[in-house]
């Protein structure tokens, strides 16, 4: 089993350096940097073409269970294998814009109330629960205030602080130990199975744990390796918000940099499932328009308008076990 506390080679760690100081005209003008939403000539030498239509015959009816309207039926379904890094599968412009809207409801007005589902919060604060399940962006859950558990080193929070600033990850299922790199013994809490359903549908993977981070522009991800699994199955990363620079690598000879945006997915298996990956950019201002106000728009949240703005998530849903 590898070691989750090995640290990165140090060629992939100059290569994020690199990546973390470039400015957007920079990443635009990046021919290393592959782009498979705008793809160009240099970025197709370097992937191959999969139908997907092929691999999933079930795909638009996936979409259209789970968002609960039909999917885009003349949508080309297309999925591109880089060639550097067998196994890394790149699902560009995936997600049609009702499925993302409905990860988003179903992740930030659901299981984000649910306290089965651990945050970064919990570990300073105790966090209140929403009267009803309701979602912490309703006007019934402004006023809930986190009290820290420390108040010499915390003072306690509003959920607007909660929202804006403080949230940087939920956990939903398995819930993993981030100070121990571990998860922990016994039965995890169920996995959302409406989220489950879709992921296990569109992947070939068992959907048991996954990690929704949320970034800002400014903000990155170390380079690491998910080595806690018990097991080496496929693990898959969904893209919404404002867009990211992915590095993913096995060494520097073996390394690429992904531009994702809103509704791209990418699947790590085979030689690539434990290869070492971070985000060390967040491009601002490139939030799909049709997004940027989530989740206002239906008359109750219109106080949280334009959250989504400046705002990258992650959902990453990993297999635990055989």
């Amino acid at each position: 089993m590898l070691d989750p506390y090995t640290k990165p080679p140090a060629a992939l760690r100059e290569i994020y350096k690199r990546l973390h100081k470039l400015s957007v005209v920079d990443i635009c003008n990046d021919s290393e940097i592959i782009d498979l939403q705008a793809l160009d000539q240099m970025s197709k030498s370097r992937v191959c073409e999969v139908s997907l239509l092929m691999l999933h015959p079930r795909l638009p009816e996936a979409f259209g269970e789970f968002a609960g309207s039909p999917c885009e039926p003349t949508k080309a379904f297309v999925v591109y294998e880089v060639s550097r890094l067998p196994g890394l599968f790149v699902y560009p412009n995936f997600l049609p814009r009702d499925g993302q809207l409905q990860i988003l409801a179903k992740t930030f007005h659901r299981d984000l109330s649910n306290p089965q589902h651990l945050t970064n919060v919990h570990t300073h604060y105790d966090v209140p629960t929403t009267s009803f399940g309701s979602s912490y962006f309703s006007p019934a859950a402004q006023d809930l205030v986190f009290s820290p558990r420390d108040p010499a080193v915390h003072k306690p929070i509003s959920t607007g602080q909660f929202l804006d600033k403080k949230l940087r990850w939920l956990t939903l299922g398995g819930q993993y130990d981030w100070t121990n790199k571990i998860y922990p013994a016994g039965p995890p809490p169920p996995f959302p199975p409406d989220v489950k359903q879709l992921v296990e549908t569109l992947f070939p993977m068992k959907a048991e744990a996954a990690i929704v981070n949320l970034y800002s522009p400014g903000d990155t991800l170390s380079l690491h390796r998910d080595v806690s699994e018990e097991c080496d199955q496929a693990l898959v990363s969904i893209s919404l918000g404002c867009e990211g620079i992915f590095l993913v690598g096995l060494d520097d000879d073996r390394a690429v940099t992904l531009r994702l945006r809103s509704g791209d997915a990418v699947l790590m298996s085979g030689e690539s499932r434990y290869a070492w990956h971070g985000v060390p950019k967040v491009l601002a201002g490139t939030c799909p328009k049709w997004m940027q106000d989530w989740p206002a728009g239906d008359g109750e949240y219109e106080a949280w308008s334009g959250w989504m703005a400046g705002k990258r998530i992650n959902l990453n849903v990993r297999q635990m076990f055989n």
